[in-house]
């Protein structure tokens, strides 16, 4: 069962259609980057998949859980970590954690077990009782997504979750989700950087609201490499955009 199922998904603002028939799954152990410039609809993609908003049309599954029929219990199998931090700096990485564990029923013993577990996967246990306002942006998105595997979801969104941090921090970041990724978590990575997308990963190219390609990162960058690729394609898109 996929971990994330997007069927002839559309979405407008007013008049401006931000998402067209978007279709793709996401399969467990499955590292998908979302590719696509600034203005793809990644964003509005991404309001749908946690509720923010509501699809006009289509269905978006969860674990098998369609969002719409059955909301609860698809939002219970998401990890989500958006772009703006929604951390308490004065907190200590544990407390912020563990707040947010309550939020999902977790508790007492429950809660430190899966507490500690996260900020192992994330490297960061030995920083579980510093404070959010000493840790560098670095460390502070890592403790995002510790926060956002708390509660062991189904799939782990990331919306630009590497922007303005420097790259010894990007690449430290992209390392640990791949890493959940081979684990058996599905991952949904939206980006608009290339190098942030390994050649095993699933890659979806979103331009102007459309899917112009789904498939292998190795596959994509055989001929041009991956950039040019990239670039050709979104080219391409515009040609044909009304």
């Amino acid at each position: 069962m996929p971990g994330l199922d997007i069927s002839h998904v559309s979405f407008r603002y007013g008049k401006r259609r931000a998402l067209d028939d978007v279709n793709f799954t996401v399969e467990p152990g499955r590292f998908c980057a979302l590719l696509g410039p600034n203005g793809a609809g990644k964003s509005t993609l991404f309001a749908l998949l946690t509720r923010l908003i509501v699809a006009d049309e289509g269905t978006i599954c969860v674990a098998g859980f369609d969002i719409a029929r059955s909301p609860r219990a698809a939002l219970a199998r998401i990890g989500v970590v958006f772009q703006q931090p929604t951390l308490d700096l004065d907190m200590t990485v544990r407390r912020n954690l563990r707040y947010f564990a309550g939020l999902h029923g977790l508790s007492g013993r429950s809660a430190s077990l899966a507490i500690d577990a996260a900020l192992t996967q994330l490297g960061m246990a030995e920083r579980a009782d510093e404070t959010v306002r000493a840790l560098n942006g670095g460390h502070r998105r890592r403790m995002e997504i510790a926060r956002a595997l708390v509660h062991r979801p189904d799939i782990l969104l990331l919306d630009e979750p590497t922007v303005g941090l420097d790259a010894a921090s990007r690449q430290s970041i992209t390392g640990h989700v791949h890493d959940l990724a081979d684990n058996g978590l599905a991952v949904l990575w939206a980006t608009h950087l290339v190098d942030e997308i390994a050649p095993s990963d699933q890659v979806v190219v979103l331009h102007r609201g459309r899917v112009l390609s789904n498939g292998g990162a190795a596959e994509l960058a055989e001929e041009r490499g991956l950039a040019k690729a990239f670039l050709a394609m979104t080219a391409e898109g515009d040609e044909v955009s009304p």
